[in-house]
């Protein structure tokens, strides 16, 4: 899982048009300056569309900081150990 976390921290720097945004495993939206609705839809977009997998709205709305966003693209991909 953490070896996800380059790869997601270049797409929210990408998203958020920020190249020194740092991400961490424990980062929430609200450590993330202009992180709001639109730019979430966006962030969660350019997830599904890297990594090739979709979400349900109610995974979204249970994940609760970027880890756990990690911990769900590894289940999707089919890489989470159990």
């Amino acid at each position: 899982m953490q070896e996800l976390i380059p790869q997601l921290a270049s797409i929210f720097r990408d998203v958020f048009n920020d190249p020194s945004l740092a991400i961490k495993p424990e980062t929430v939206a609200s450590d993330v300056p202009d992180w709001d609705s639109l730019t979430n839809i966006n962030l969660i977009f350019a997830i599904e569309s890297e990594f090739k997998v979709r979400f349900a709205l109610g995974e979204i709305q249970e994940l609760k900081n970027v880890s756990e966003m990690a911990a769900l693209i590894m289940k999707k991909k089919g890489l989470a150990k159990n």
